[in-house]
């Protein structure tokens, strides 16, 4: 997809609707005007996107453009809140939204993970429904709220063999760039990937390998596919899906926006302590996820790092091993 110049044409008519100094929350309004094929797409059914999710990921995107940090006419949006898997089929909950040729397509994603540090905090996710989010470095939890890509870097993980073939497995990741709750997105690696990777590793004396280390080892393992399910708190896609995201913003930065943000969260959680349904306060949870974990909770970065650091500093990790020897 190139931008031409019928997309800078309506992309240019969408911001001249901005006032100078517009703010998040007035983008957004504004944004909730949806062209009539855009909005067939919206709902809260499998392969839909939910409104308030669609109305704050358009509102980021115009936003960005104005301010020059996005410039493709493709953008992003996730609902953390949707299930992982649904009808035997892996959960769509990522949106690639391209208004220029009016085109939506919703494909799977992997949420935060999270840890139960036993005697201090567990705030693990389960496989299906994500009940904590945490913006804490080292707690593998997605945070929700406004991202943007910035540069992609791809590394070797290691060779597996199918079909009597061995493959080198070459792992891209997105880095994300985020403002407020999301400011620290850099620090804590957030960004999107391929939902896959080697186990059972093991290392094969191969020094001619183009990939061998030093000693002249080369690292293989068997390949695991976790697109159904959860990440270290990046986004994560199956490869699929990852190669057609990664042409679109090839030398063209856009927006990431991810449901639900801290104050959601927050919200949600005292309309269910205090009895009331969060749908009819006006707020927005996926049904079949709140029914499985009662209530959310958001884990501030203040509140979980200092629990994290004093875990670590009582479980040290032991000195590193090299893989054992491939049989």
């Amino acid at each position: 997809m190139r931008l031409t110049a019928l997309c800078l044409a309506i992309l240019g008519l969408a911001l001249a609707a901005l006032v100078p100094g517009v703010t998040r929350a007035s983008a957004a309004e504004q944004a909730s005007d949806i062209p009539p094929w855009l909005r067939a797409h919206v709902g809260d059914g499998e392969g839909k996107i939910s409104e308030v999710v669609l109305r704050r990921a358009r509102g980021l995107y115009l936003e960005k453009v104005r301010e020059g940090k996005a410039k493709n006419p493709c953008y992003f949006a996730m609902d953390a809140t949707r299930p992982s898997i649904v009808s035997n089929q892996r959960g769509r909950r990522f949106y690639i939204i391209c208004e220029a040729d009016r085109s939506f397509r919703a494909v799977s994603s992997g949420y935060g993970n999270g840890s139960n540090l036993r005697g201090l905090a567990n705030y693990a996710n389960g496989q299906q429904c994500a009940k904590n989010f945490s913006n804490a470095e080292g707690s593998k939890l997605t945070t929700g709220g406004a991202y943007w890509t910035a540069e992609t870097r791809t590394s070797f993980k290691g060779y597996y063999r199918t079909g009597g073939k061995r493959v080198p497995l070459l792992r891209s990741f997105l880095q994300f760039e985020g403002e407020g709750d999301t400011a620290n997105a850099r620090e804590r690696a957030i960004g999107g990937h391929p939902a896959v990777l080697l186990r059972n590793m093991c290392r094969a004396k191969d020094p001619k390998d183009p990939y061998a280390n030093e000693e002249g080892y080369v690292a293989y393992g068997s390949l695991l596919d976790y697109s159904a399910g959860r990440s270290n708190g990046c986004t994560s896609w199956t490869p699929a899906d990852s190669e057609k995201i990664f042409e679109i913003i090839k030398d063209r930065p856009t927006t990431v926006y991810i449901y639900p943000e801290s104050t959601d969260i927050d919200a949600v959680a005292a309309a269910v302590k205090a009895g009331k349904s969060p749908a009819r306060a006006g707020l927005y949870w996926n049904a079949a996820c709140l029914r499985a974990i009662g209530a959310p909770k958001f884990w501030p970065k203040e509140t979980l790092e200092p629990i994290i650091d004093k875990y670590r500093k009582a479980h040290p990790p032991g000195p590193p091993r090299p893989l054992p020897i491939c049989r």
